[in-house]
């Protein structure tokens, strides 16, 4: 059985975690002996069993792989619509049941709503996500997988000595440094409440407005903020995470954050945007901070949570890539 790889965007364009989710999965599946392909759009020689699209195909993609006697997985995230209130989603929902009653199907077509009729199996990263598949766009429940990402093994180890590290007084928030992840605001918020934070990270462009105004707040206030960019070397990043006093990400919008997941895995105790998406899969493991409230109320809950006991850990145990390859490996298997 081979697997075809697909996602609309380059990776070259904006990294993030759904360029890691795609790389790590293929690579947890290859060393279980699942072979795996990046679909080569070029190459009309290229065979494959089943297409695993990350994002959303159209109606007309899935018609043409069923054609081809192939099968198609679609795995989207739902960040945005996860993350509104319950009175916008009632509304959207009821403008795209009236627009596939009154509007052309050639319109309708571009939004790909049919990918949820057509596509032989769903993958969502969390029970939230799932429910948004099922109650938005009427899939079957029944070939919505609930399957979340995993962490790199390099989290899960130890300390070489049998003594705890030492705890470093600093809270971590390891993002991309945009407006979705609230990281200035979050800034704001440790400035007011004095609470020492490194933020880890790279903006999408260097000239962003928003990073611009990031940067001017940490040179105003490096005893309180520090920043020195991203860190590649994951074994000095799952250091600096069990060192911690904790992790933050109060970010406005989520599907499931591959930065929570390797602080939980480290034992960092958890403060995260009160958002569905965080509630559904890791529940009471994490205090929780209002989305959107003031400067003031944010930096309130995060002198609460700098206070807690060092001791206090996330019980939130996440996967392995490779439990999550061993998941995906059955999902092919039963399609096969």
């Amino acid at each position: 059985m081979k697997i075809l790889f697909d996602h609309p965007s380059p990776f070259l364009l904006a990294h993030g975690g759904f360029q890691t989710q795609i790389e790590q999965t293929k690579e947890g599946l290859e060393k279980i002996g699942v072979e795996v392909e990046y679909l080569r759009w070029w190459d009309d020689t290229q065979t494959g069993d089943i297409i695993h699209y990350f994002g959303r195909p159209s109606g007309g993609y899935i018609d043409f792989a069923h054609k081809k006697g192939m099968k198609v997985i679609v795995a989207e995230l739902h960040t945005g619509l996860g993350s509104r209130p319950d009175w916008a989603r009632s509304i959207q929902k009821r403008i795209m049941t009236l627009s596939q009653k009154v509007l052309p199907p050639a319109f309708t077509a571009k939004l790909a709503w049919d990918a949820y009729r057509k596509a032989d199996a769903f993958v969502a990263l969390t029970t939230w996500e799932k429910h948004l598949m099922v109650s938005m766009f009427d899939a079957d429940p029944a070939k919505v997988h609930v399957i979340p990402n995993g962490v790199e093994d390099i989290f899960f180890s130890k300390p070489k000595t049998q003594n705890p590290e030492p705890k470093t007084p600093w809270l971590i928030c390891t993002a991309t440094i945009t407006e979705r992840k609230r990281v200035l605001e979050l800034a704001q918020a440790a400035v007011l409440a004095e609470t020492p934070l490194w933020i880890i990270g790279k903006p999408y462009s260097e000239t962003d407005p928003y990073y611009l105004r990031f940067l001017a707040l940490q040179k105003k206030h490096p005893d309180l903020i520090r920043y020195e960019g991203g860190i590649s070397d994951r074994a000095k990043l799952a250091g600096i995470y069990r060192e911690s006093r904790g992790f933050v990400l109060l970010s406005s919008m989520e599907s499931l954050s591959l930065s929570v997941l390797e602080a939980a895995a480290s034992g960092c105790p958890l403060l995260l945007s009160d958002l569905p998406w965080a509630r559904s899969s890791i529940g009471s493991q994490a205090g929780y901070c209002p989305v959107n409230v003031s400067a003031r109320i944010t930096a309130k809950q995060l002198g609460i949570f700098y206070g807690l006991p060092s001791s206090s850990r996330s019980g939130f145990i996440p996967s392995t890539w490779i439990q999550v390859a061993e998941k995906f490996k059955s999902l092919y298997q039963s399609l096969g």
